[in-house]
């Protein structure tokens, strides 16, 4: 497959950054990049413009360094709250996954961050305060709080049945007393209608 050599205009995950000139495969740099505008065939004219993009790429990924070095700042300070719901043991059903964390930050806090950056090595499957790691930017690192509670409501004490009672009188100890119910009352005979005699 022929290749050819772009200076890419945007970033582009898993091909390059902003002024980065890279090879390609022909048709991928001609049907694509060069018509979405996310690159430009190397030329002399083009290597001029190189200088120009170089410089707003630095400048860009100095606002993002900033930009997440105060974030990483104000992300510390805060706890995010997830409830779940658990069984009558306390086990939660299902676990906290960095989607999770991501959504609470959206919805509590109103901080929207990729699911990508936040680095949870196994999902949550407890109950508690847990320590959380957030790479934000490769020269910015932080630590978030997470505290996961239960929704479901504690389970009432259980209520102990009434012991029946052991009779002694020739019965073993082990033979629960038998009560007996009263016999229906019997009901009055009604007299019979008959003739006279």
């Amino acid at each position: 497959m022929p290749k050819t050599e772009v200076i890419l205009t945007h970033n582009i995950i898993g091909l390059g950054g902003e002024s980065d000139q890279v090879k390609v495969a022909a048709g991928y740099a001609r049907n694509y990049l060069i018509p979405q505008g996310l690159a430009i065939p190397v030329t002399g004219a083009n290597k001029r413009r190189l200088e120009s993009l170089k410089q707003r790429r630095a400048i860009r990924e100095a606002d993002e360094l900033n930009h997440m070095t105060d974030l990483a700042r104000s992300i510390t300070k805060l706890t995010a709250v997830i409830a779940v719901k658990t069984g009558e043991d306390g086990k939660m059903f299902g676990s906290v996954t960095s989607g999770t964390i991501a959504d609470q930050l959206k919805t509590q806090f109103d901080v929207t961050l990729d699911k990508r950056k936040i680095h949870v090595e196994t999902p949550i499957r407890s109950l508690g305060e847990h320590e959380v790691e957030l790479r934000l930017h490769h020269d910015v690192v932080a630590k978030l709080k997470v505290r996961v509670e239960s929704i479901t409501p504690a389970p009432a004490a259980p209520v102990e049945a009434p012991r029946a009672e052991y009779v002694s009188e020739k019965r073993s100890r082990r033979t629960p007393a038998v009560v007996e119910a009263p016999a229906p009352a019997a009901a009055p005979e009604k007299k019979a209608r008959g003739k006279r005699e």
